[in-house]
């Protein structure tokens, strides 16, 4: 007897599976009803998409690197340049760029296409002596 009552403790009688009589009724989904966590859950997560879609970047960014070389090659991004790489970035989107170069008549930029940055600028002088690599895609916007 005092050996089944060791074994009943290391080793539990699970042969027989609790009834339903246990289930709280108050717990219990009718067909068609989604459940508290369900719903806390979807609403958390429509918050958390549309507060990325409000953050999303809508205008270009500029590295530090990119702003440093635009100081030392002294090139401005006027709205006309800006609205160039812009359109650029857009057809480059398109075509599914990742890492790309933009050449305009001022200069050639490096840019990062899905996160909308310029890494780096190279005045026009300097083309010619730079050699670009780890790009994917070229655009040319006169």
């Amino acid at each position: 007897m005092a050996n089944q009552k060791i074994n009943n403790i290391l080793i539990p009688n699970v042969s027989t599976i609790p009834s339903k009589k246990n289930v709280d009724p108050a717990n219990k989904l009718n067909p068609g009803e989604t459940s508290e966590f369900k719903n806390l859950l979807n609403n958390t997560i429509e918050q958390s998409e549309s507060s990325e879609l409000q953050q999303s970047p809508k205008g270009l960014h500029l590295s530090t690197h990119a702003m440093r070389r635009l100081q030392e090659r002294n090139l401005s991004l006027d709205k006309e340049e800006y609205a160039k790489i812009q359109s650029a970035m857009d057809k480059l989107k398109l075509k599914g760029g990742q890492d790309s170069l933009i050449i305009t008549g001022k200069a050639a930029y490096i840019v990062d296409v899905p996160k909308n940055t310029i890494v780096t600028a190279i005045d026009k002088e300097s083309i010619g002596e730079n050699v670009f690599t780890k790009i994917d895609s070229t655009i040319l916007m006169n």
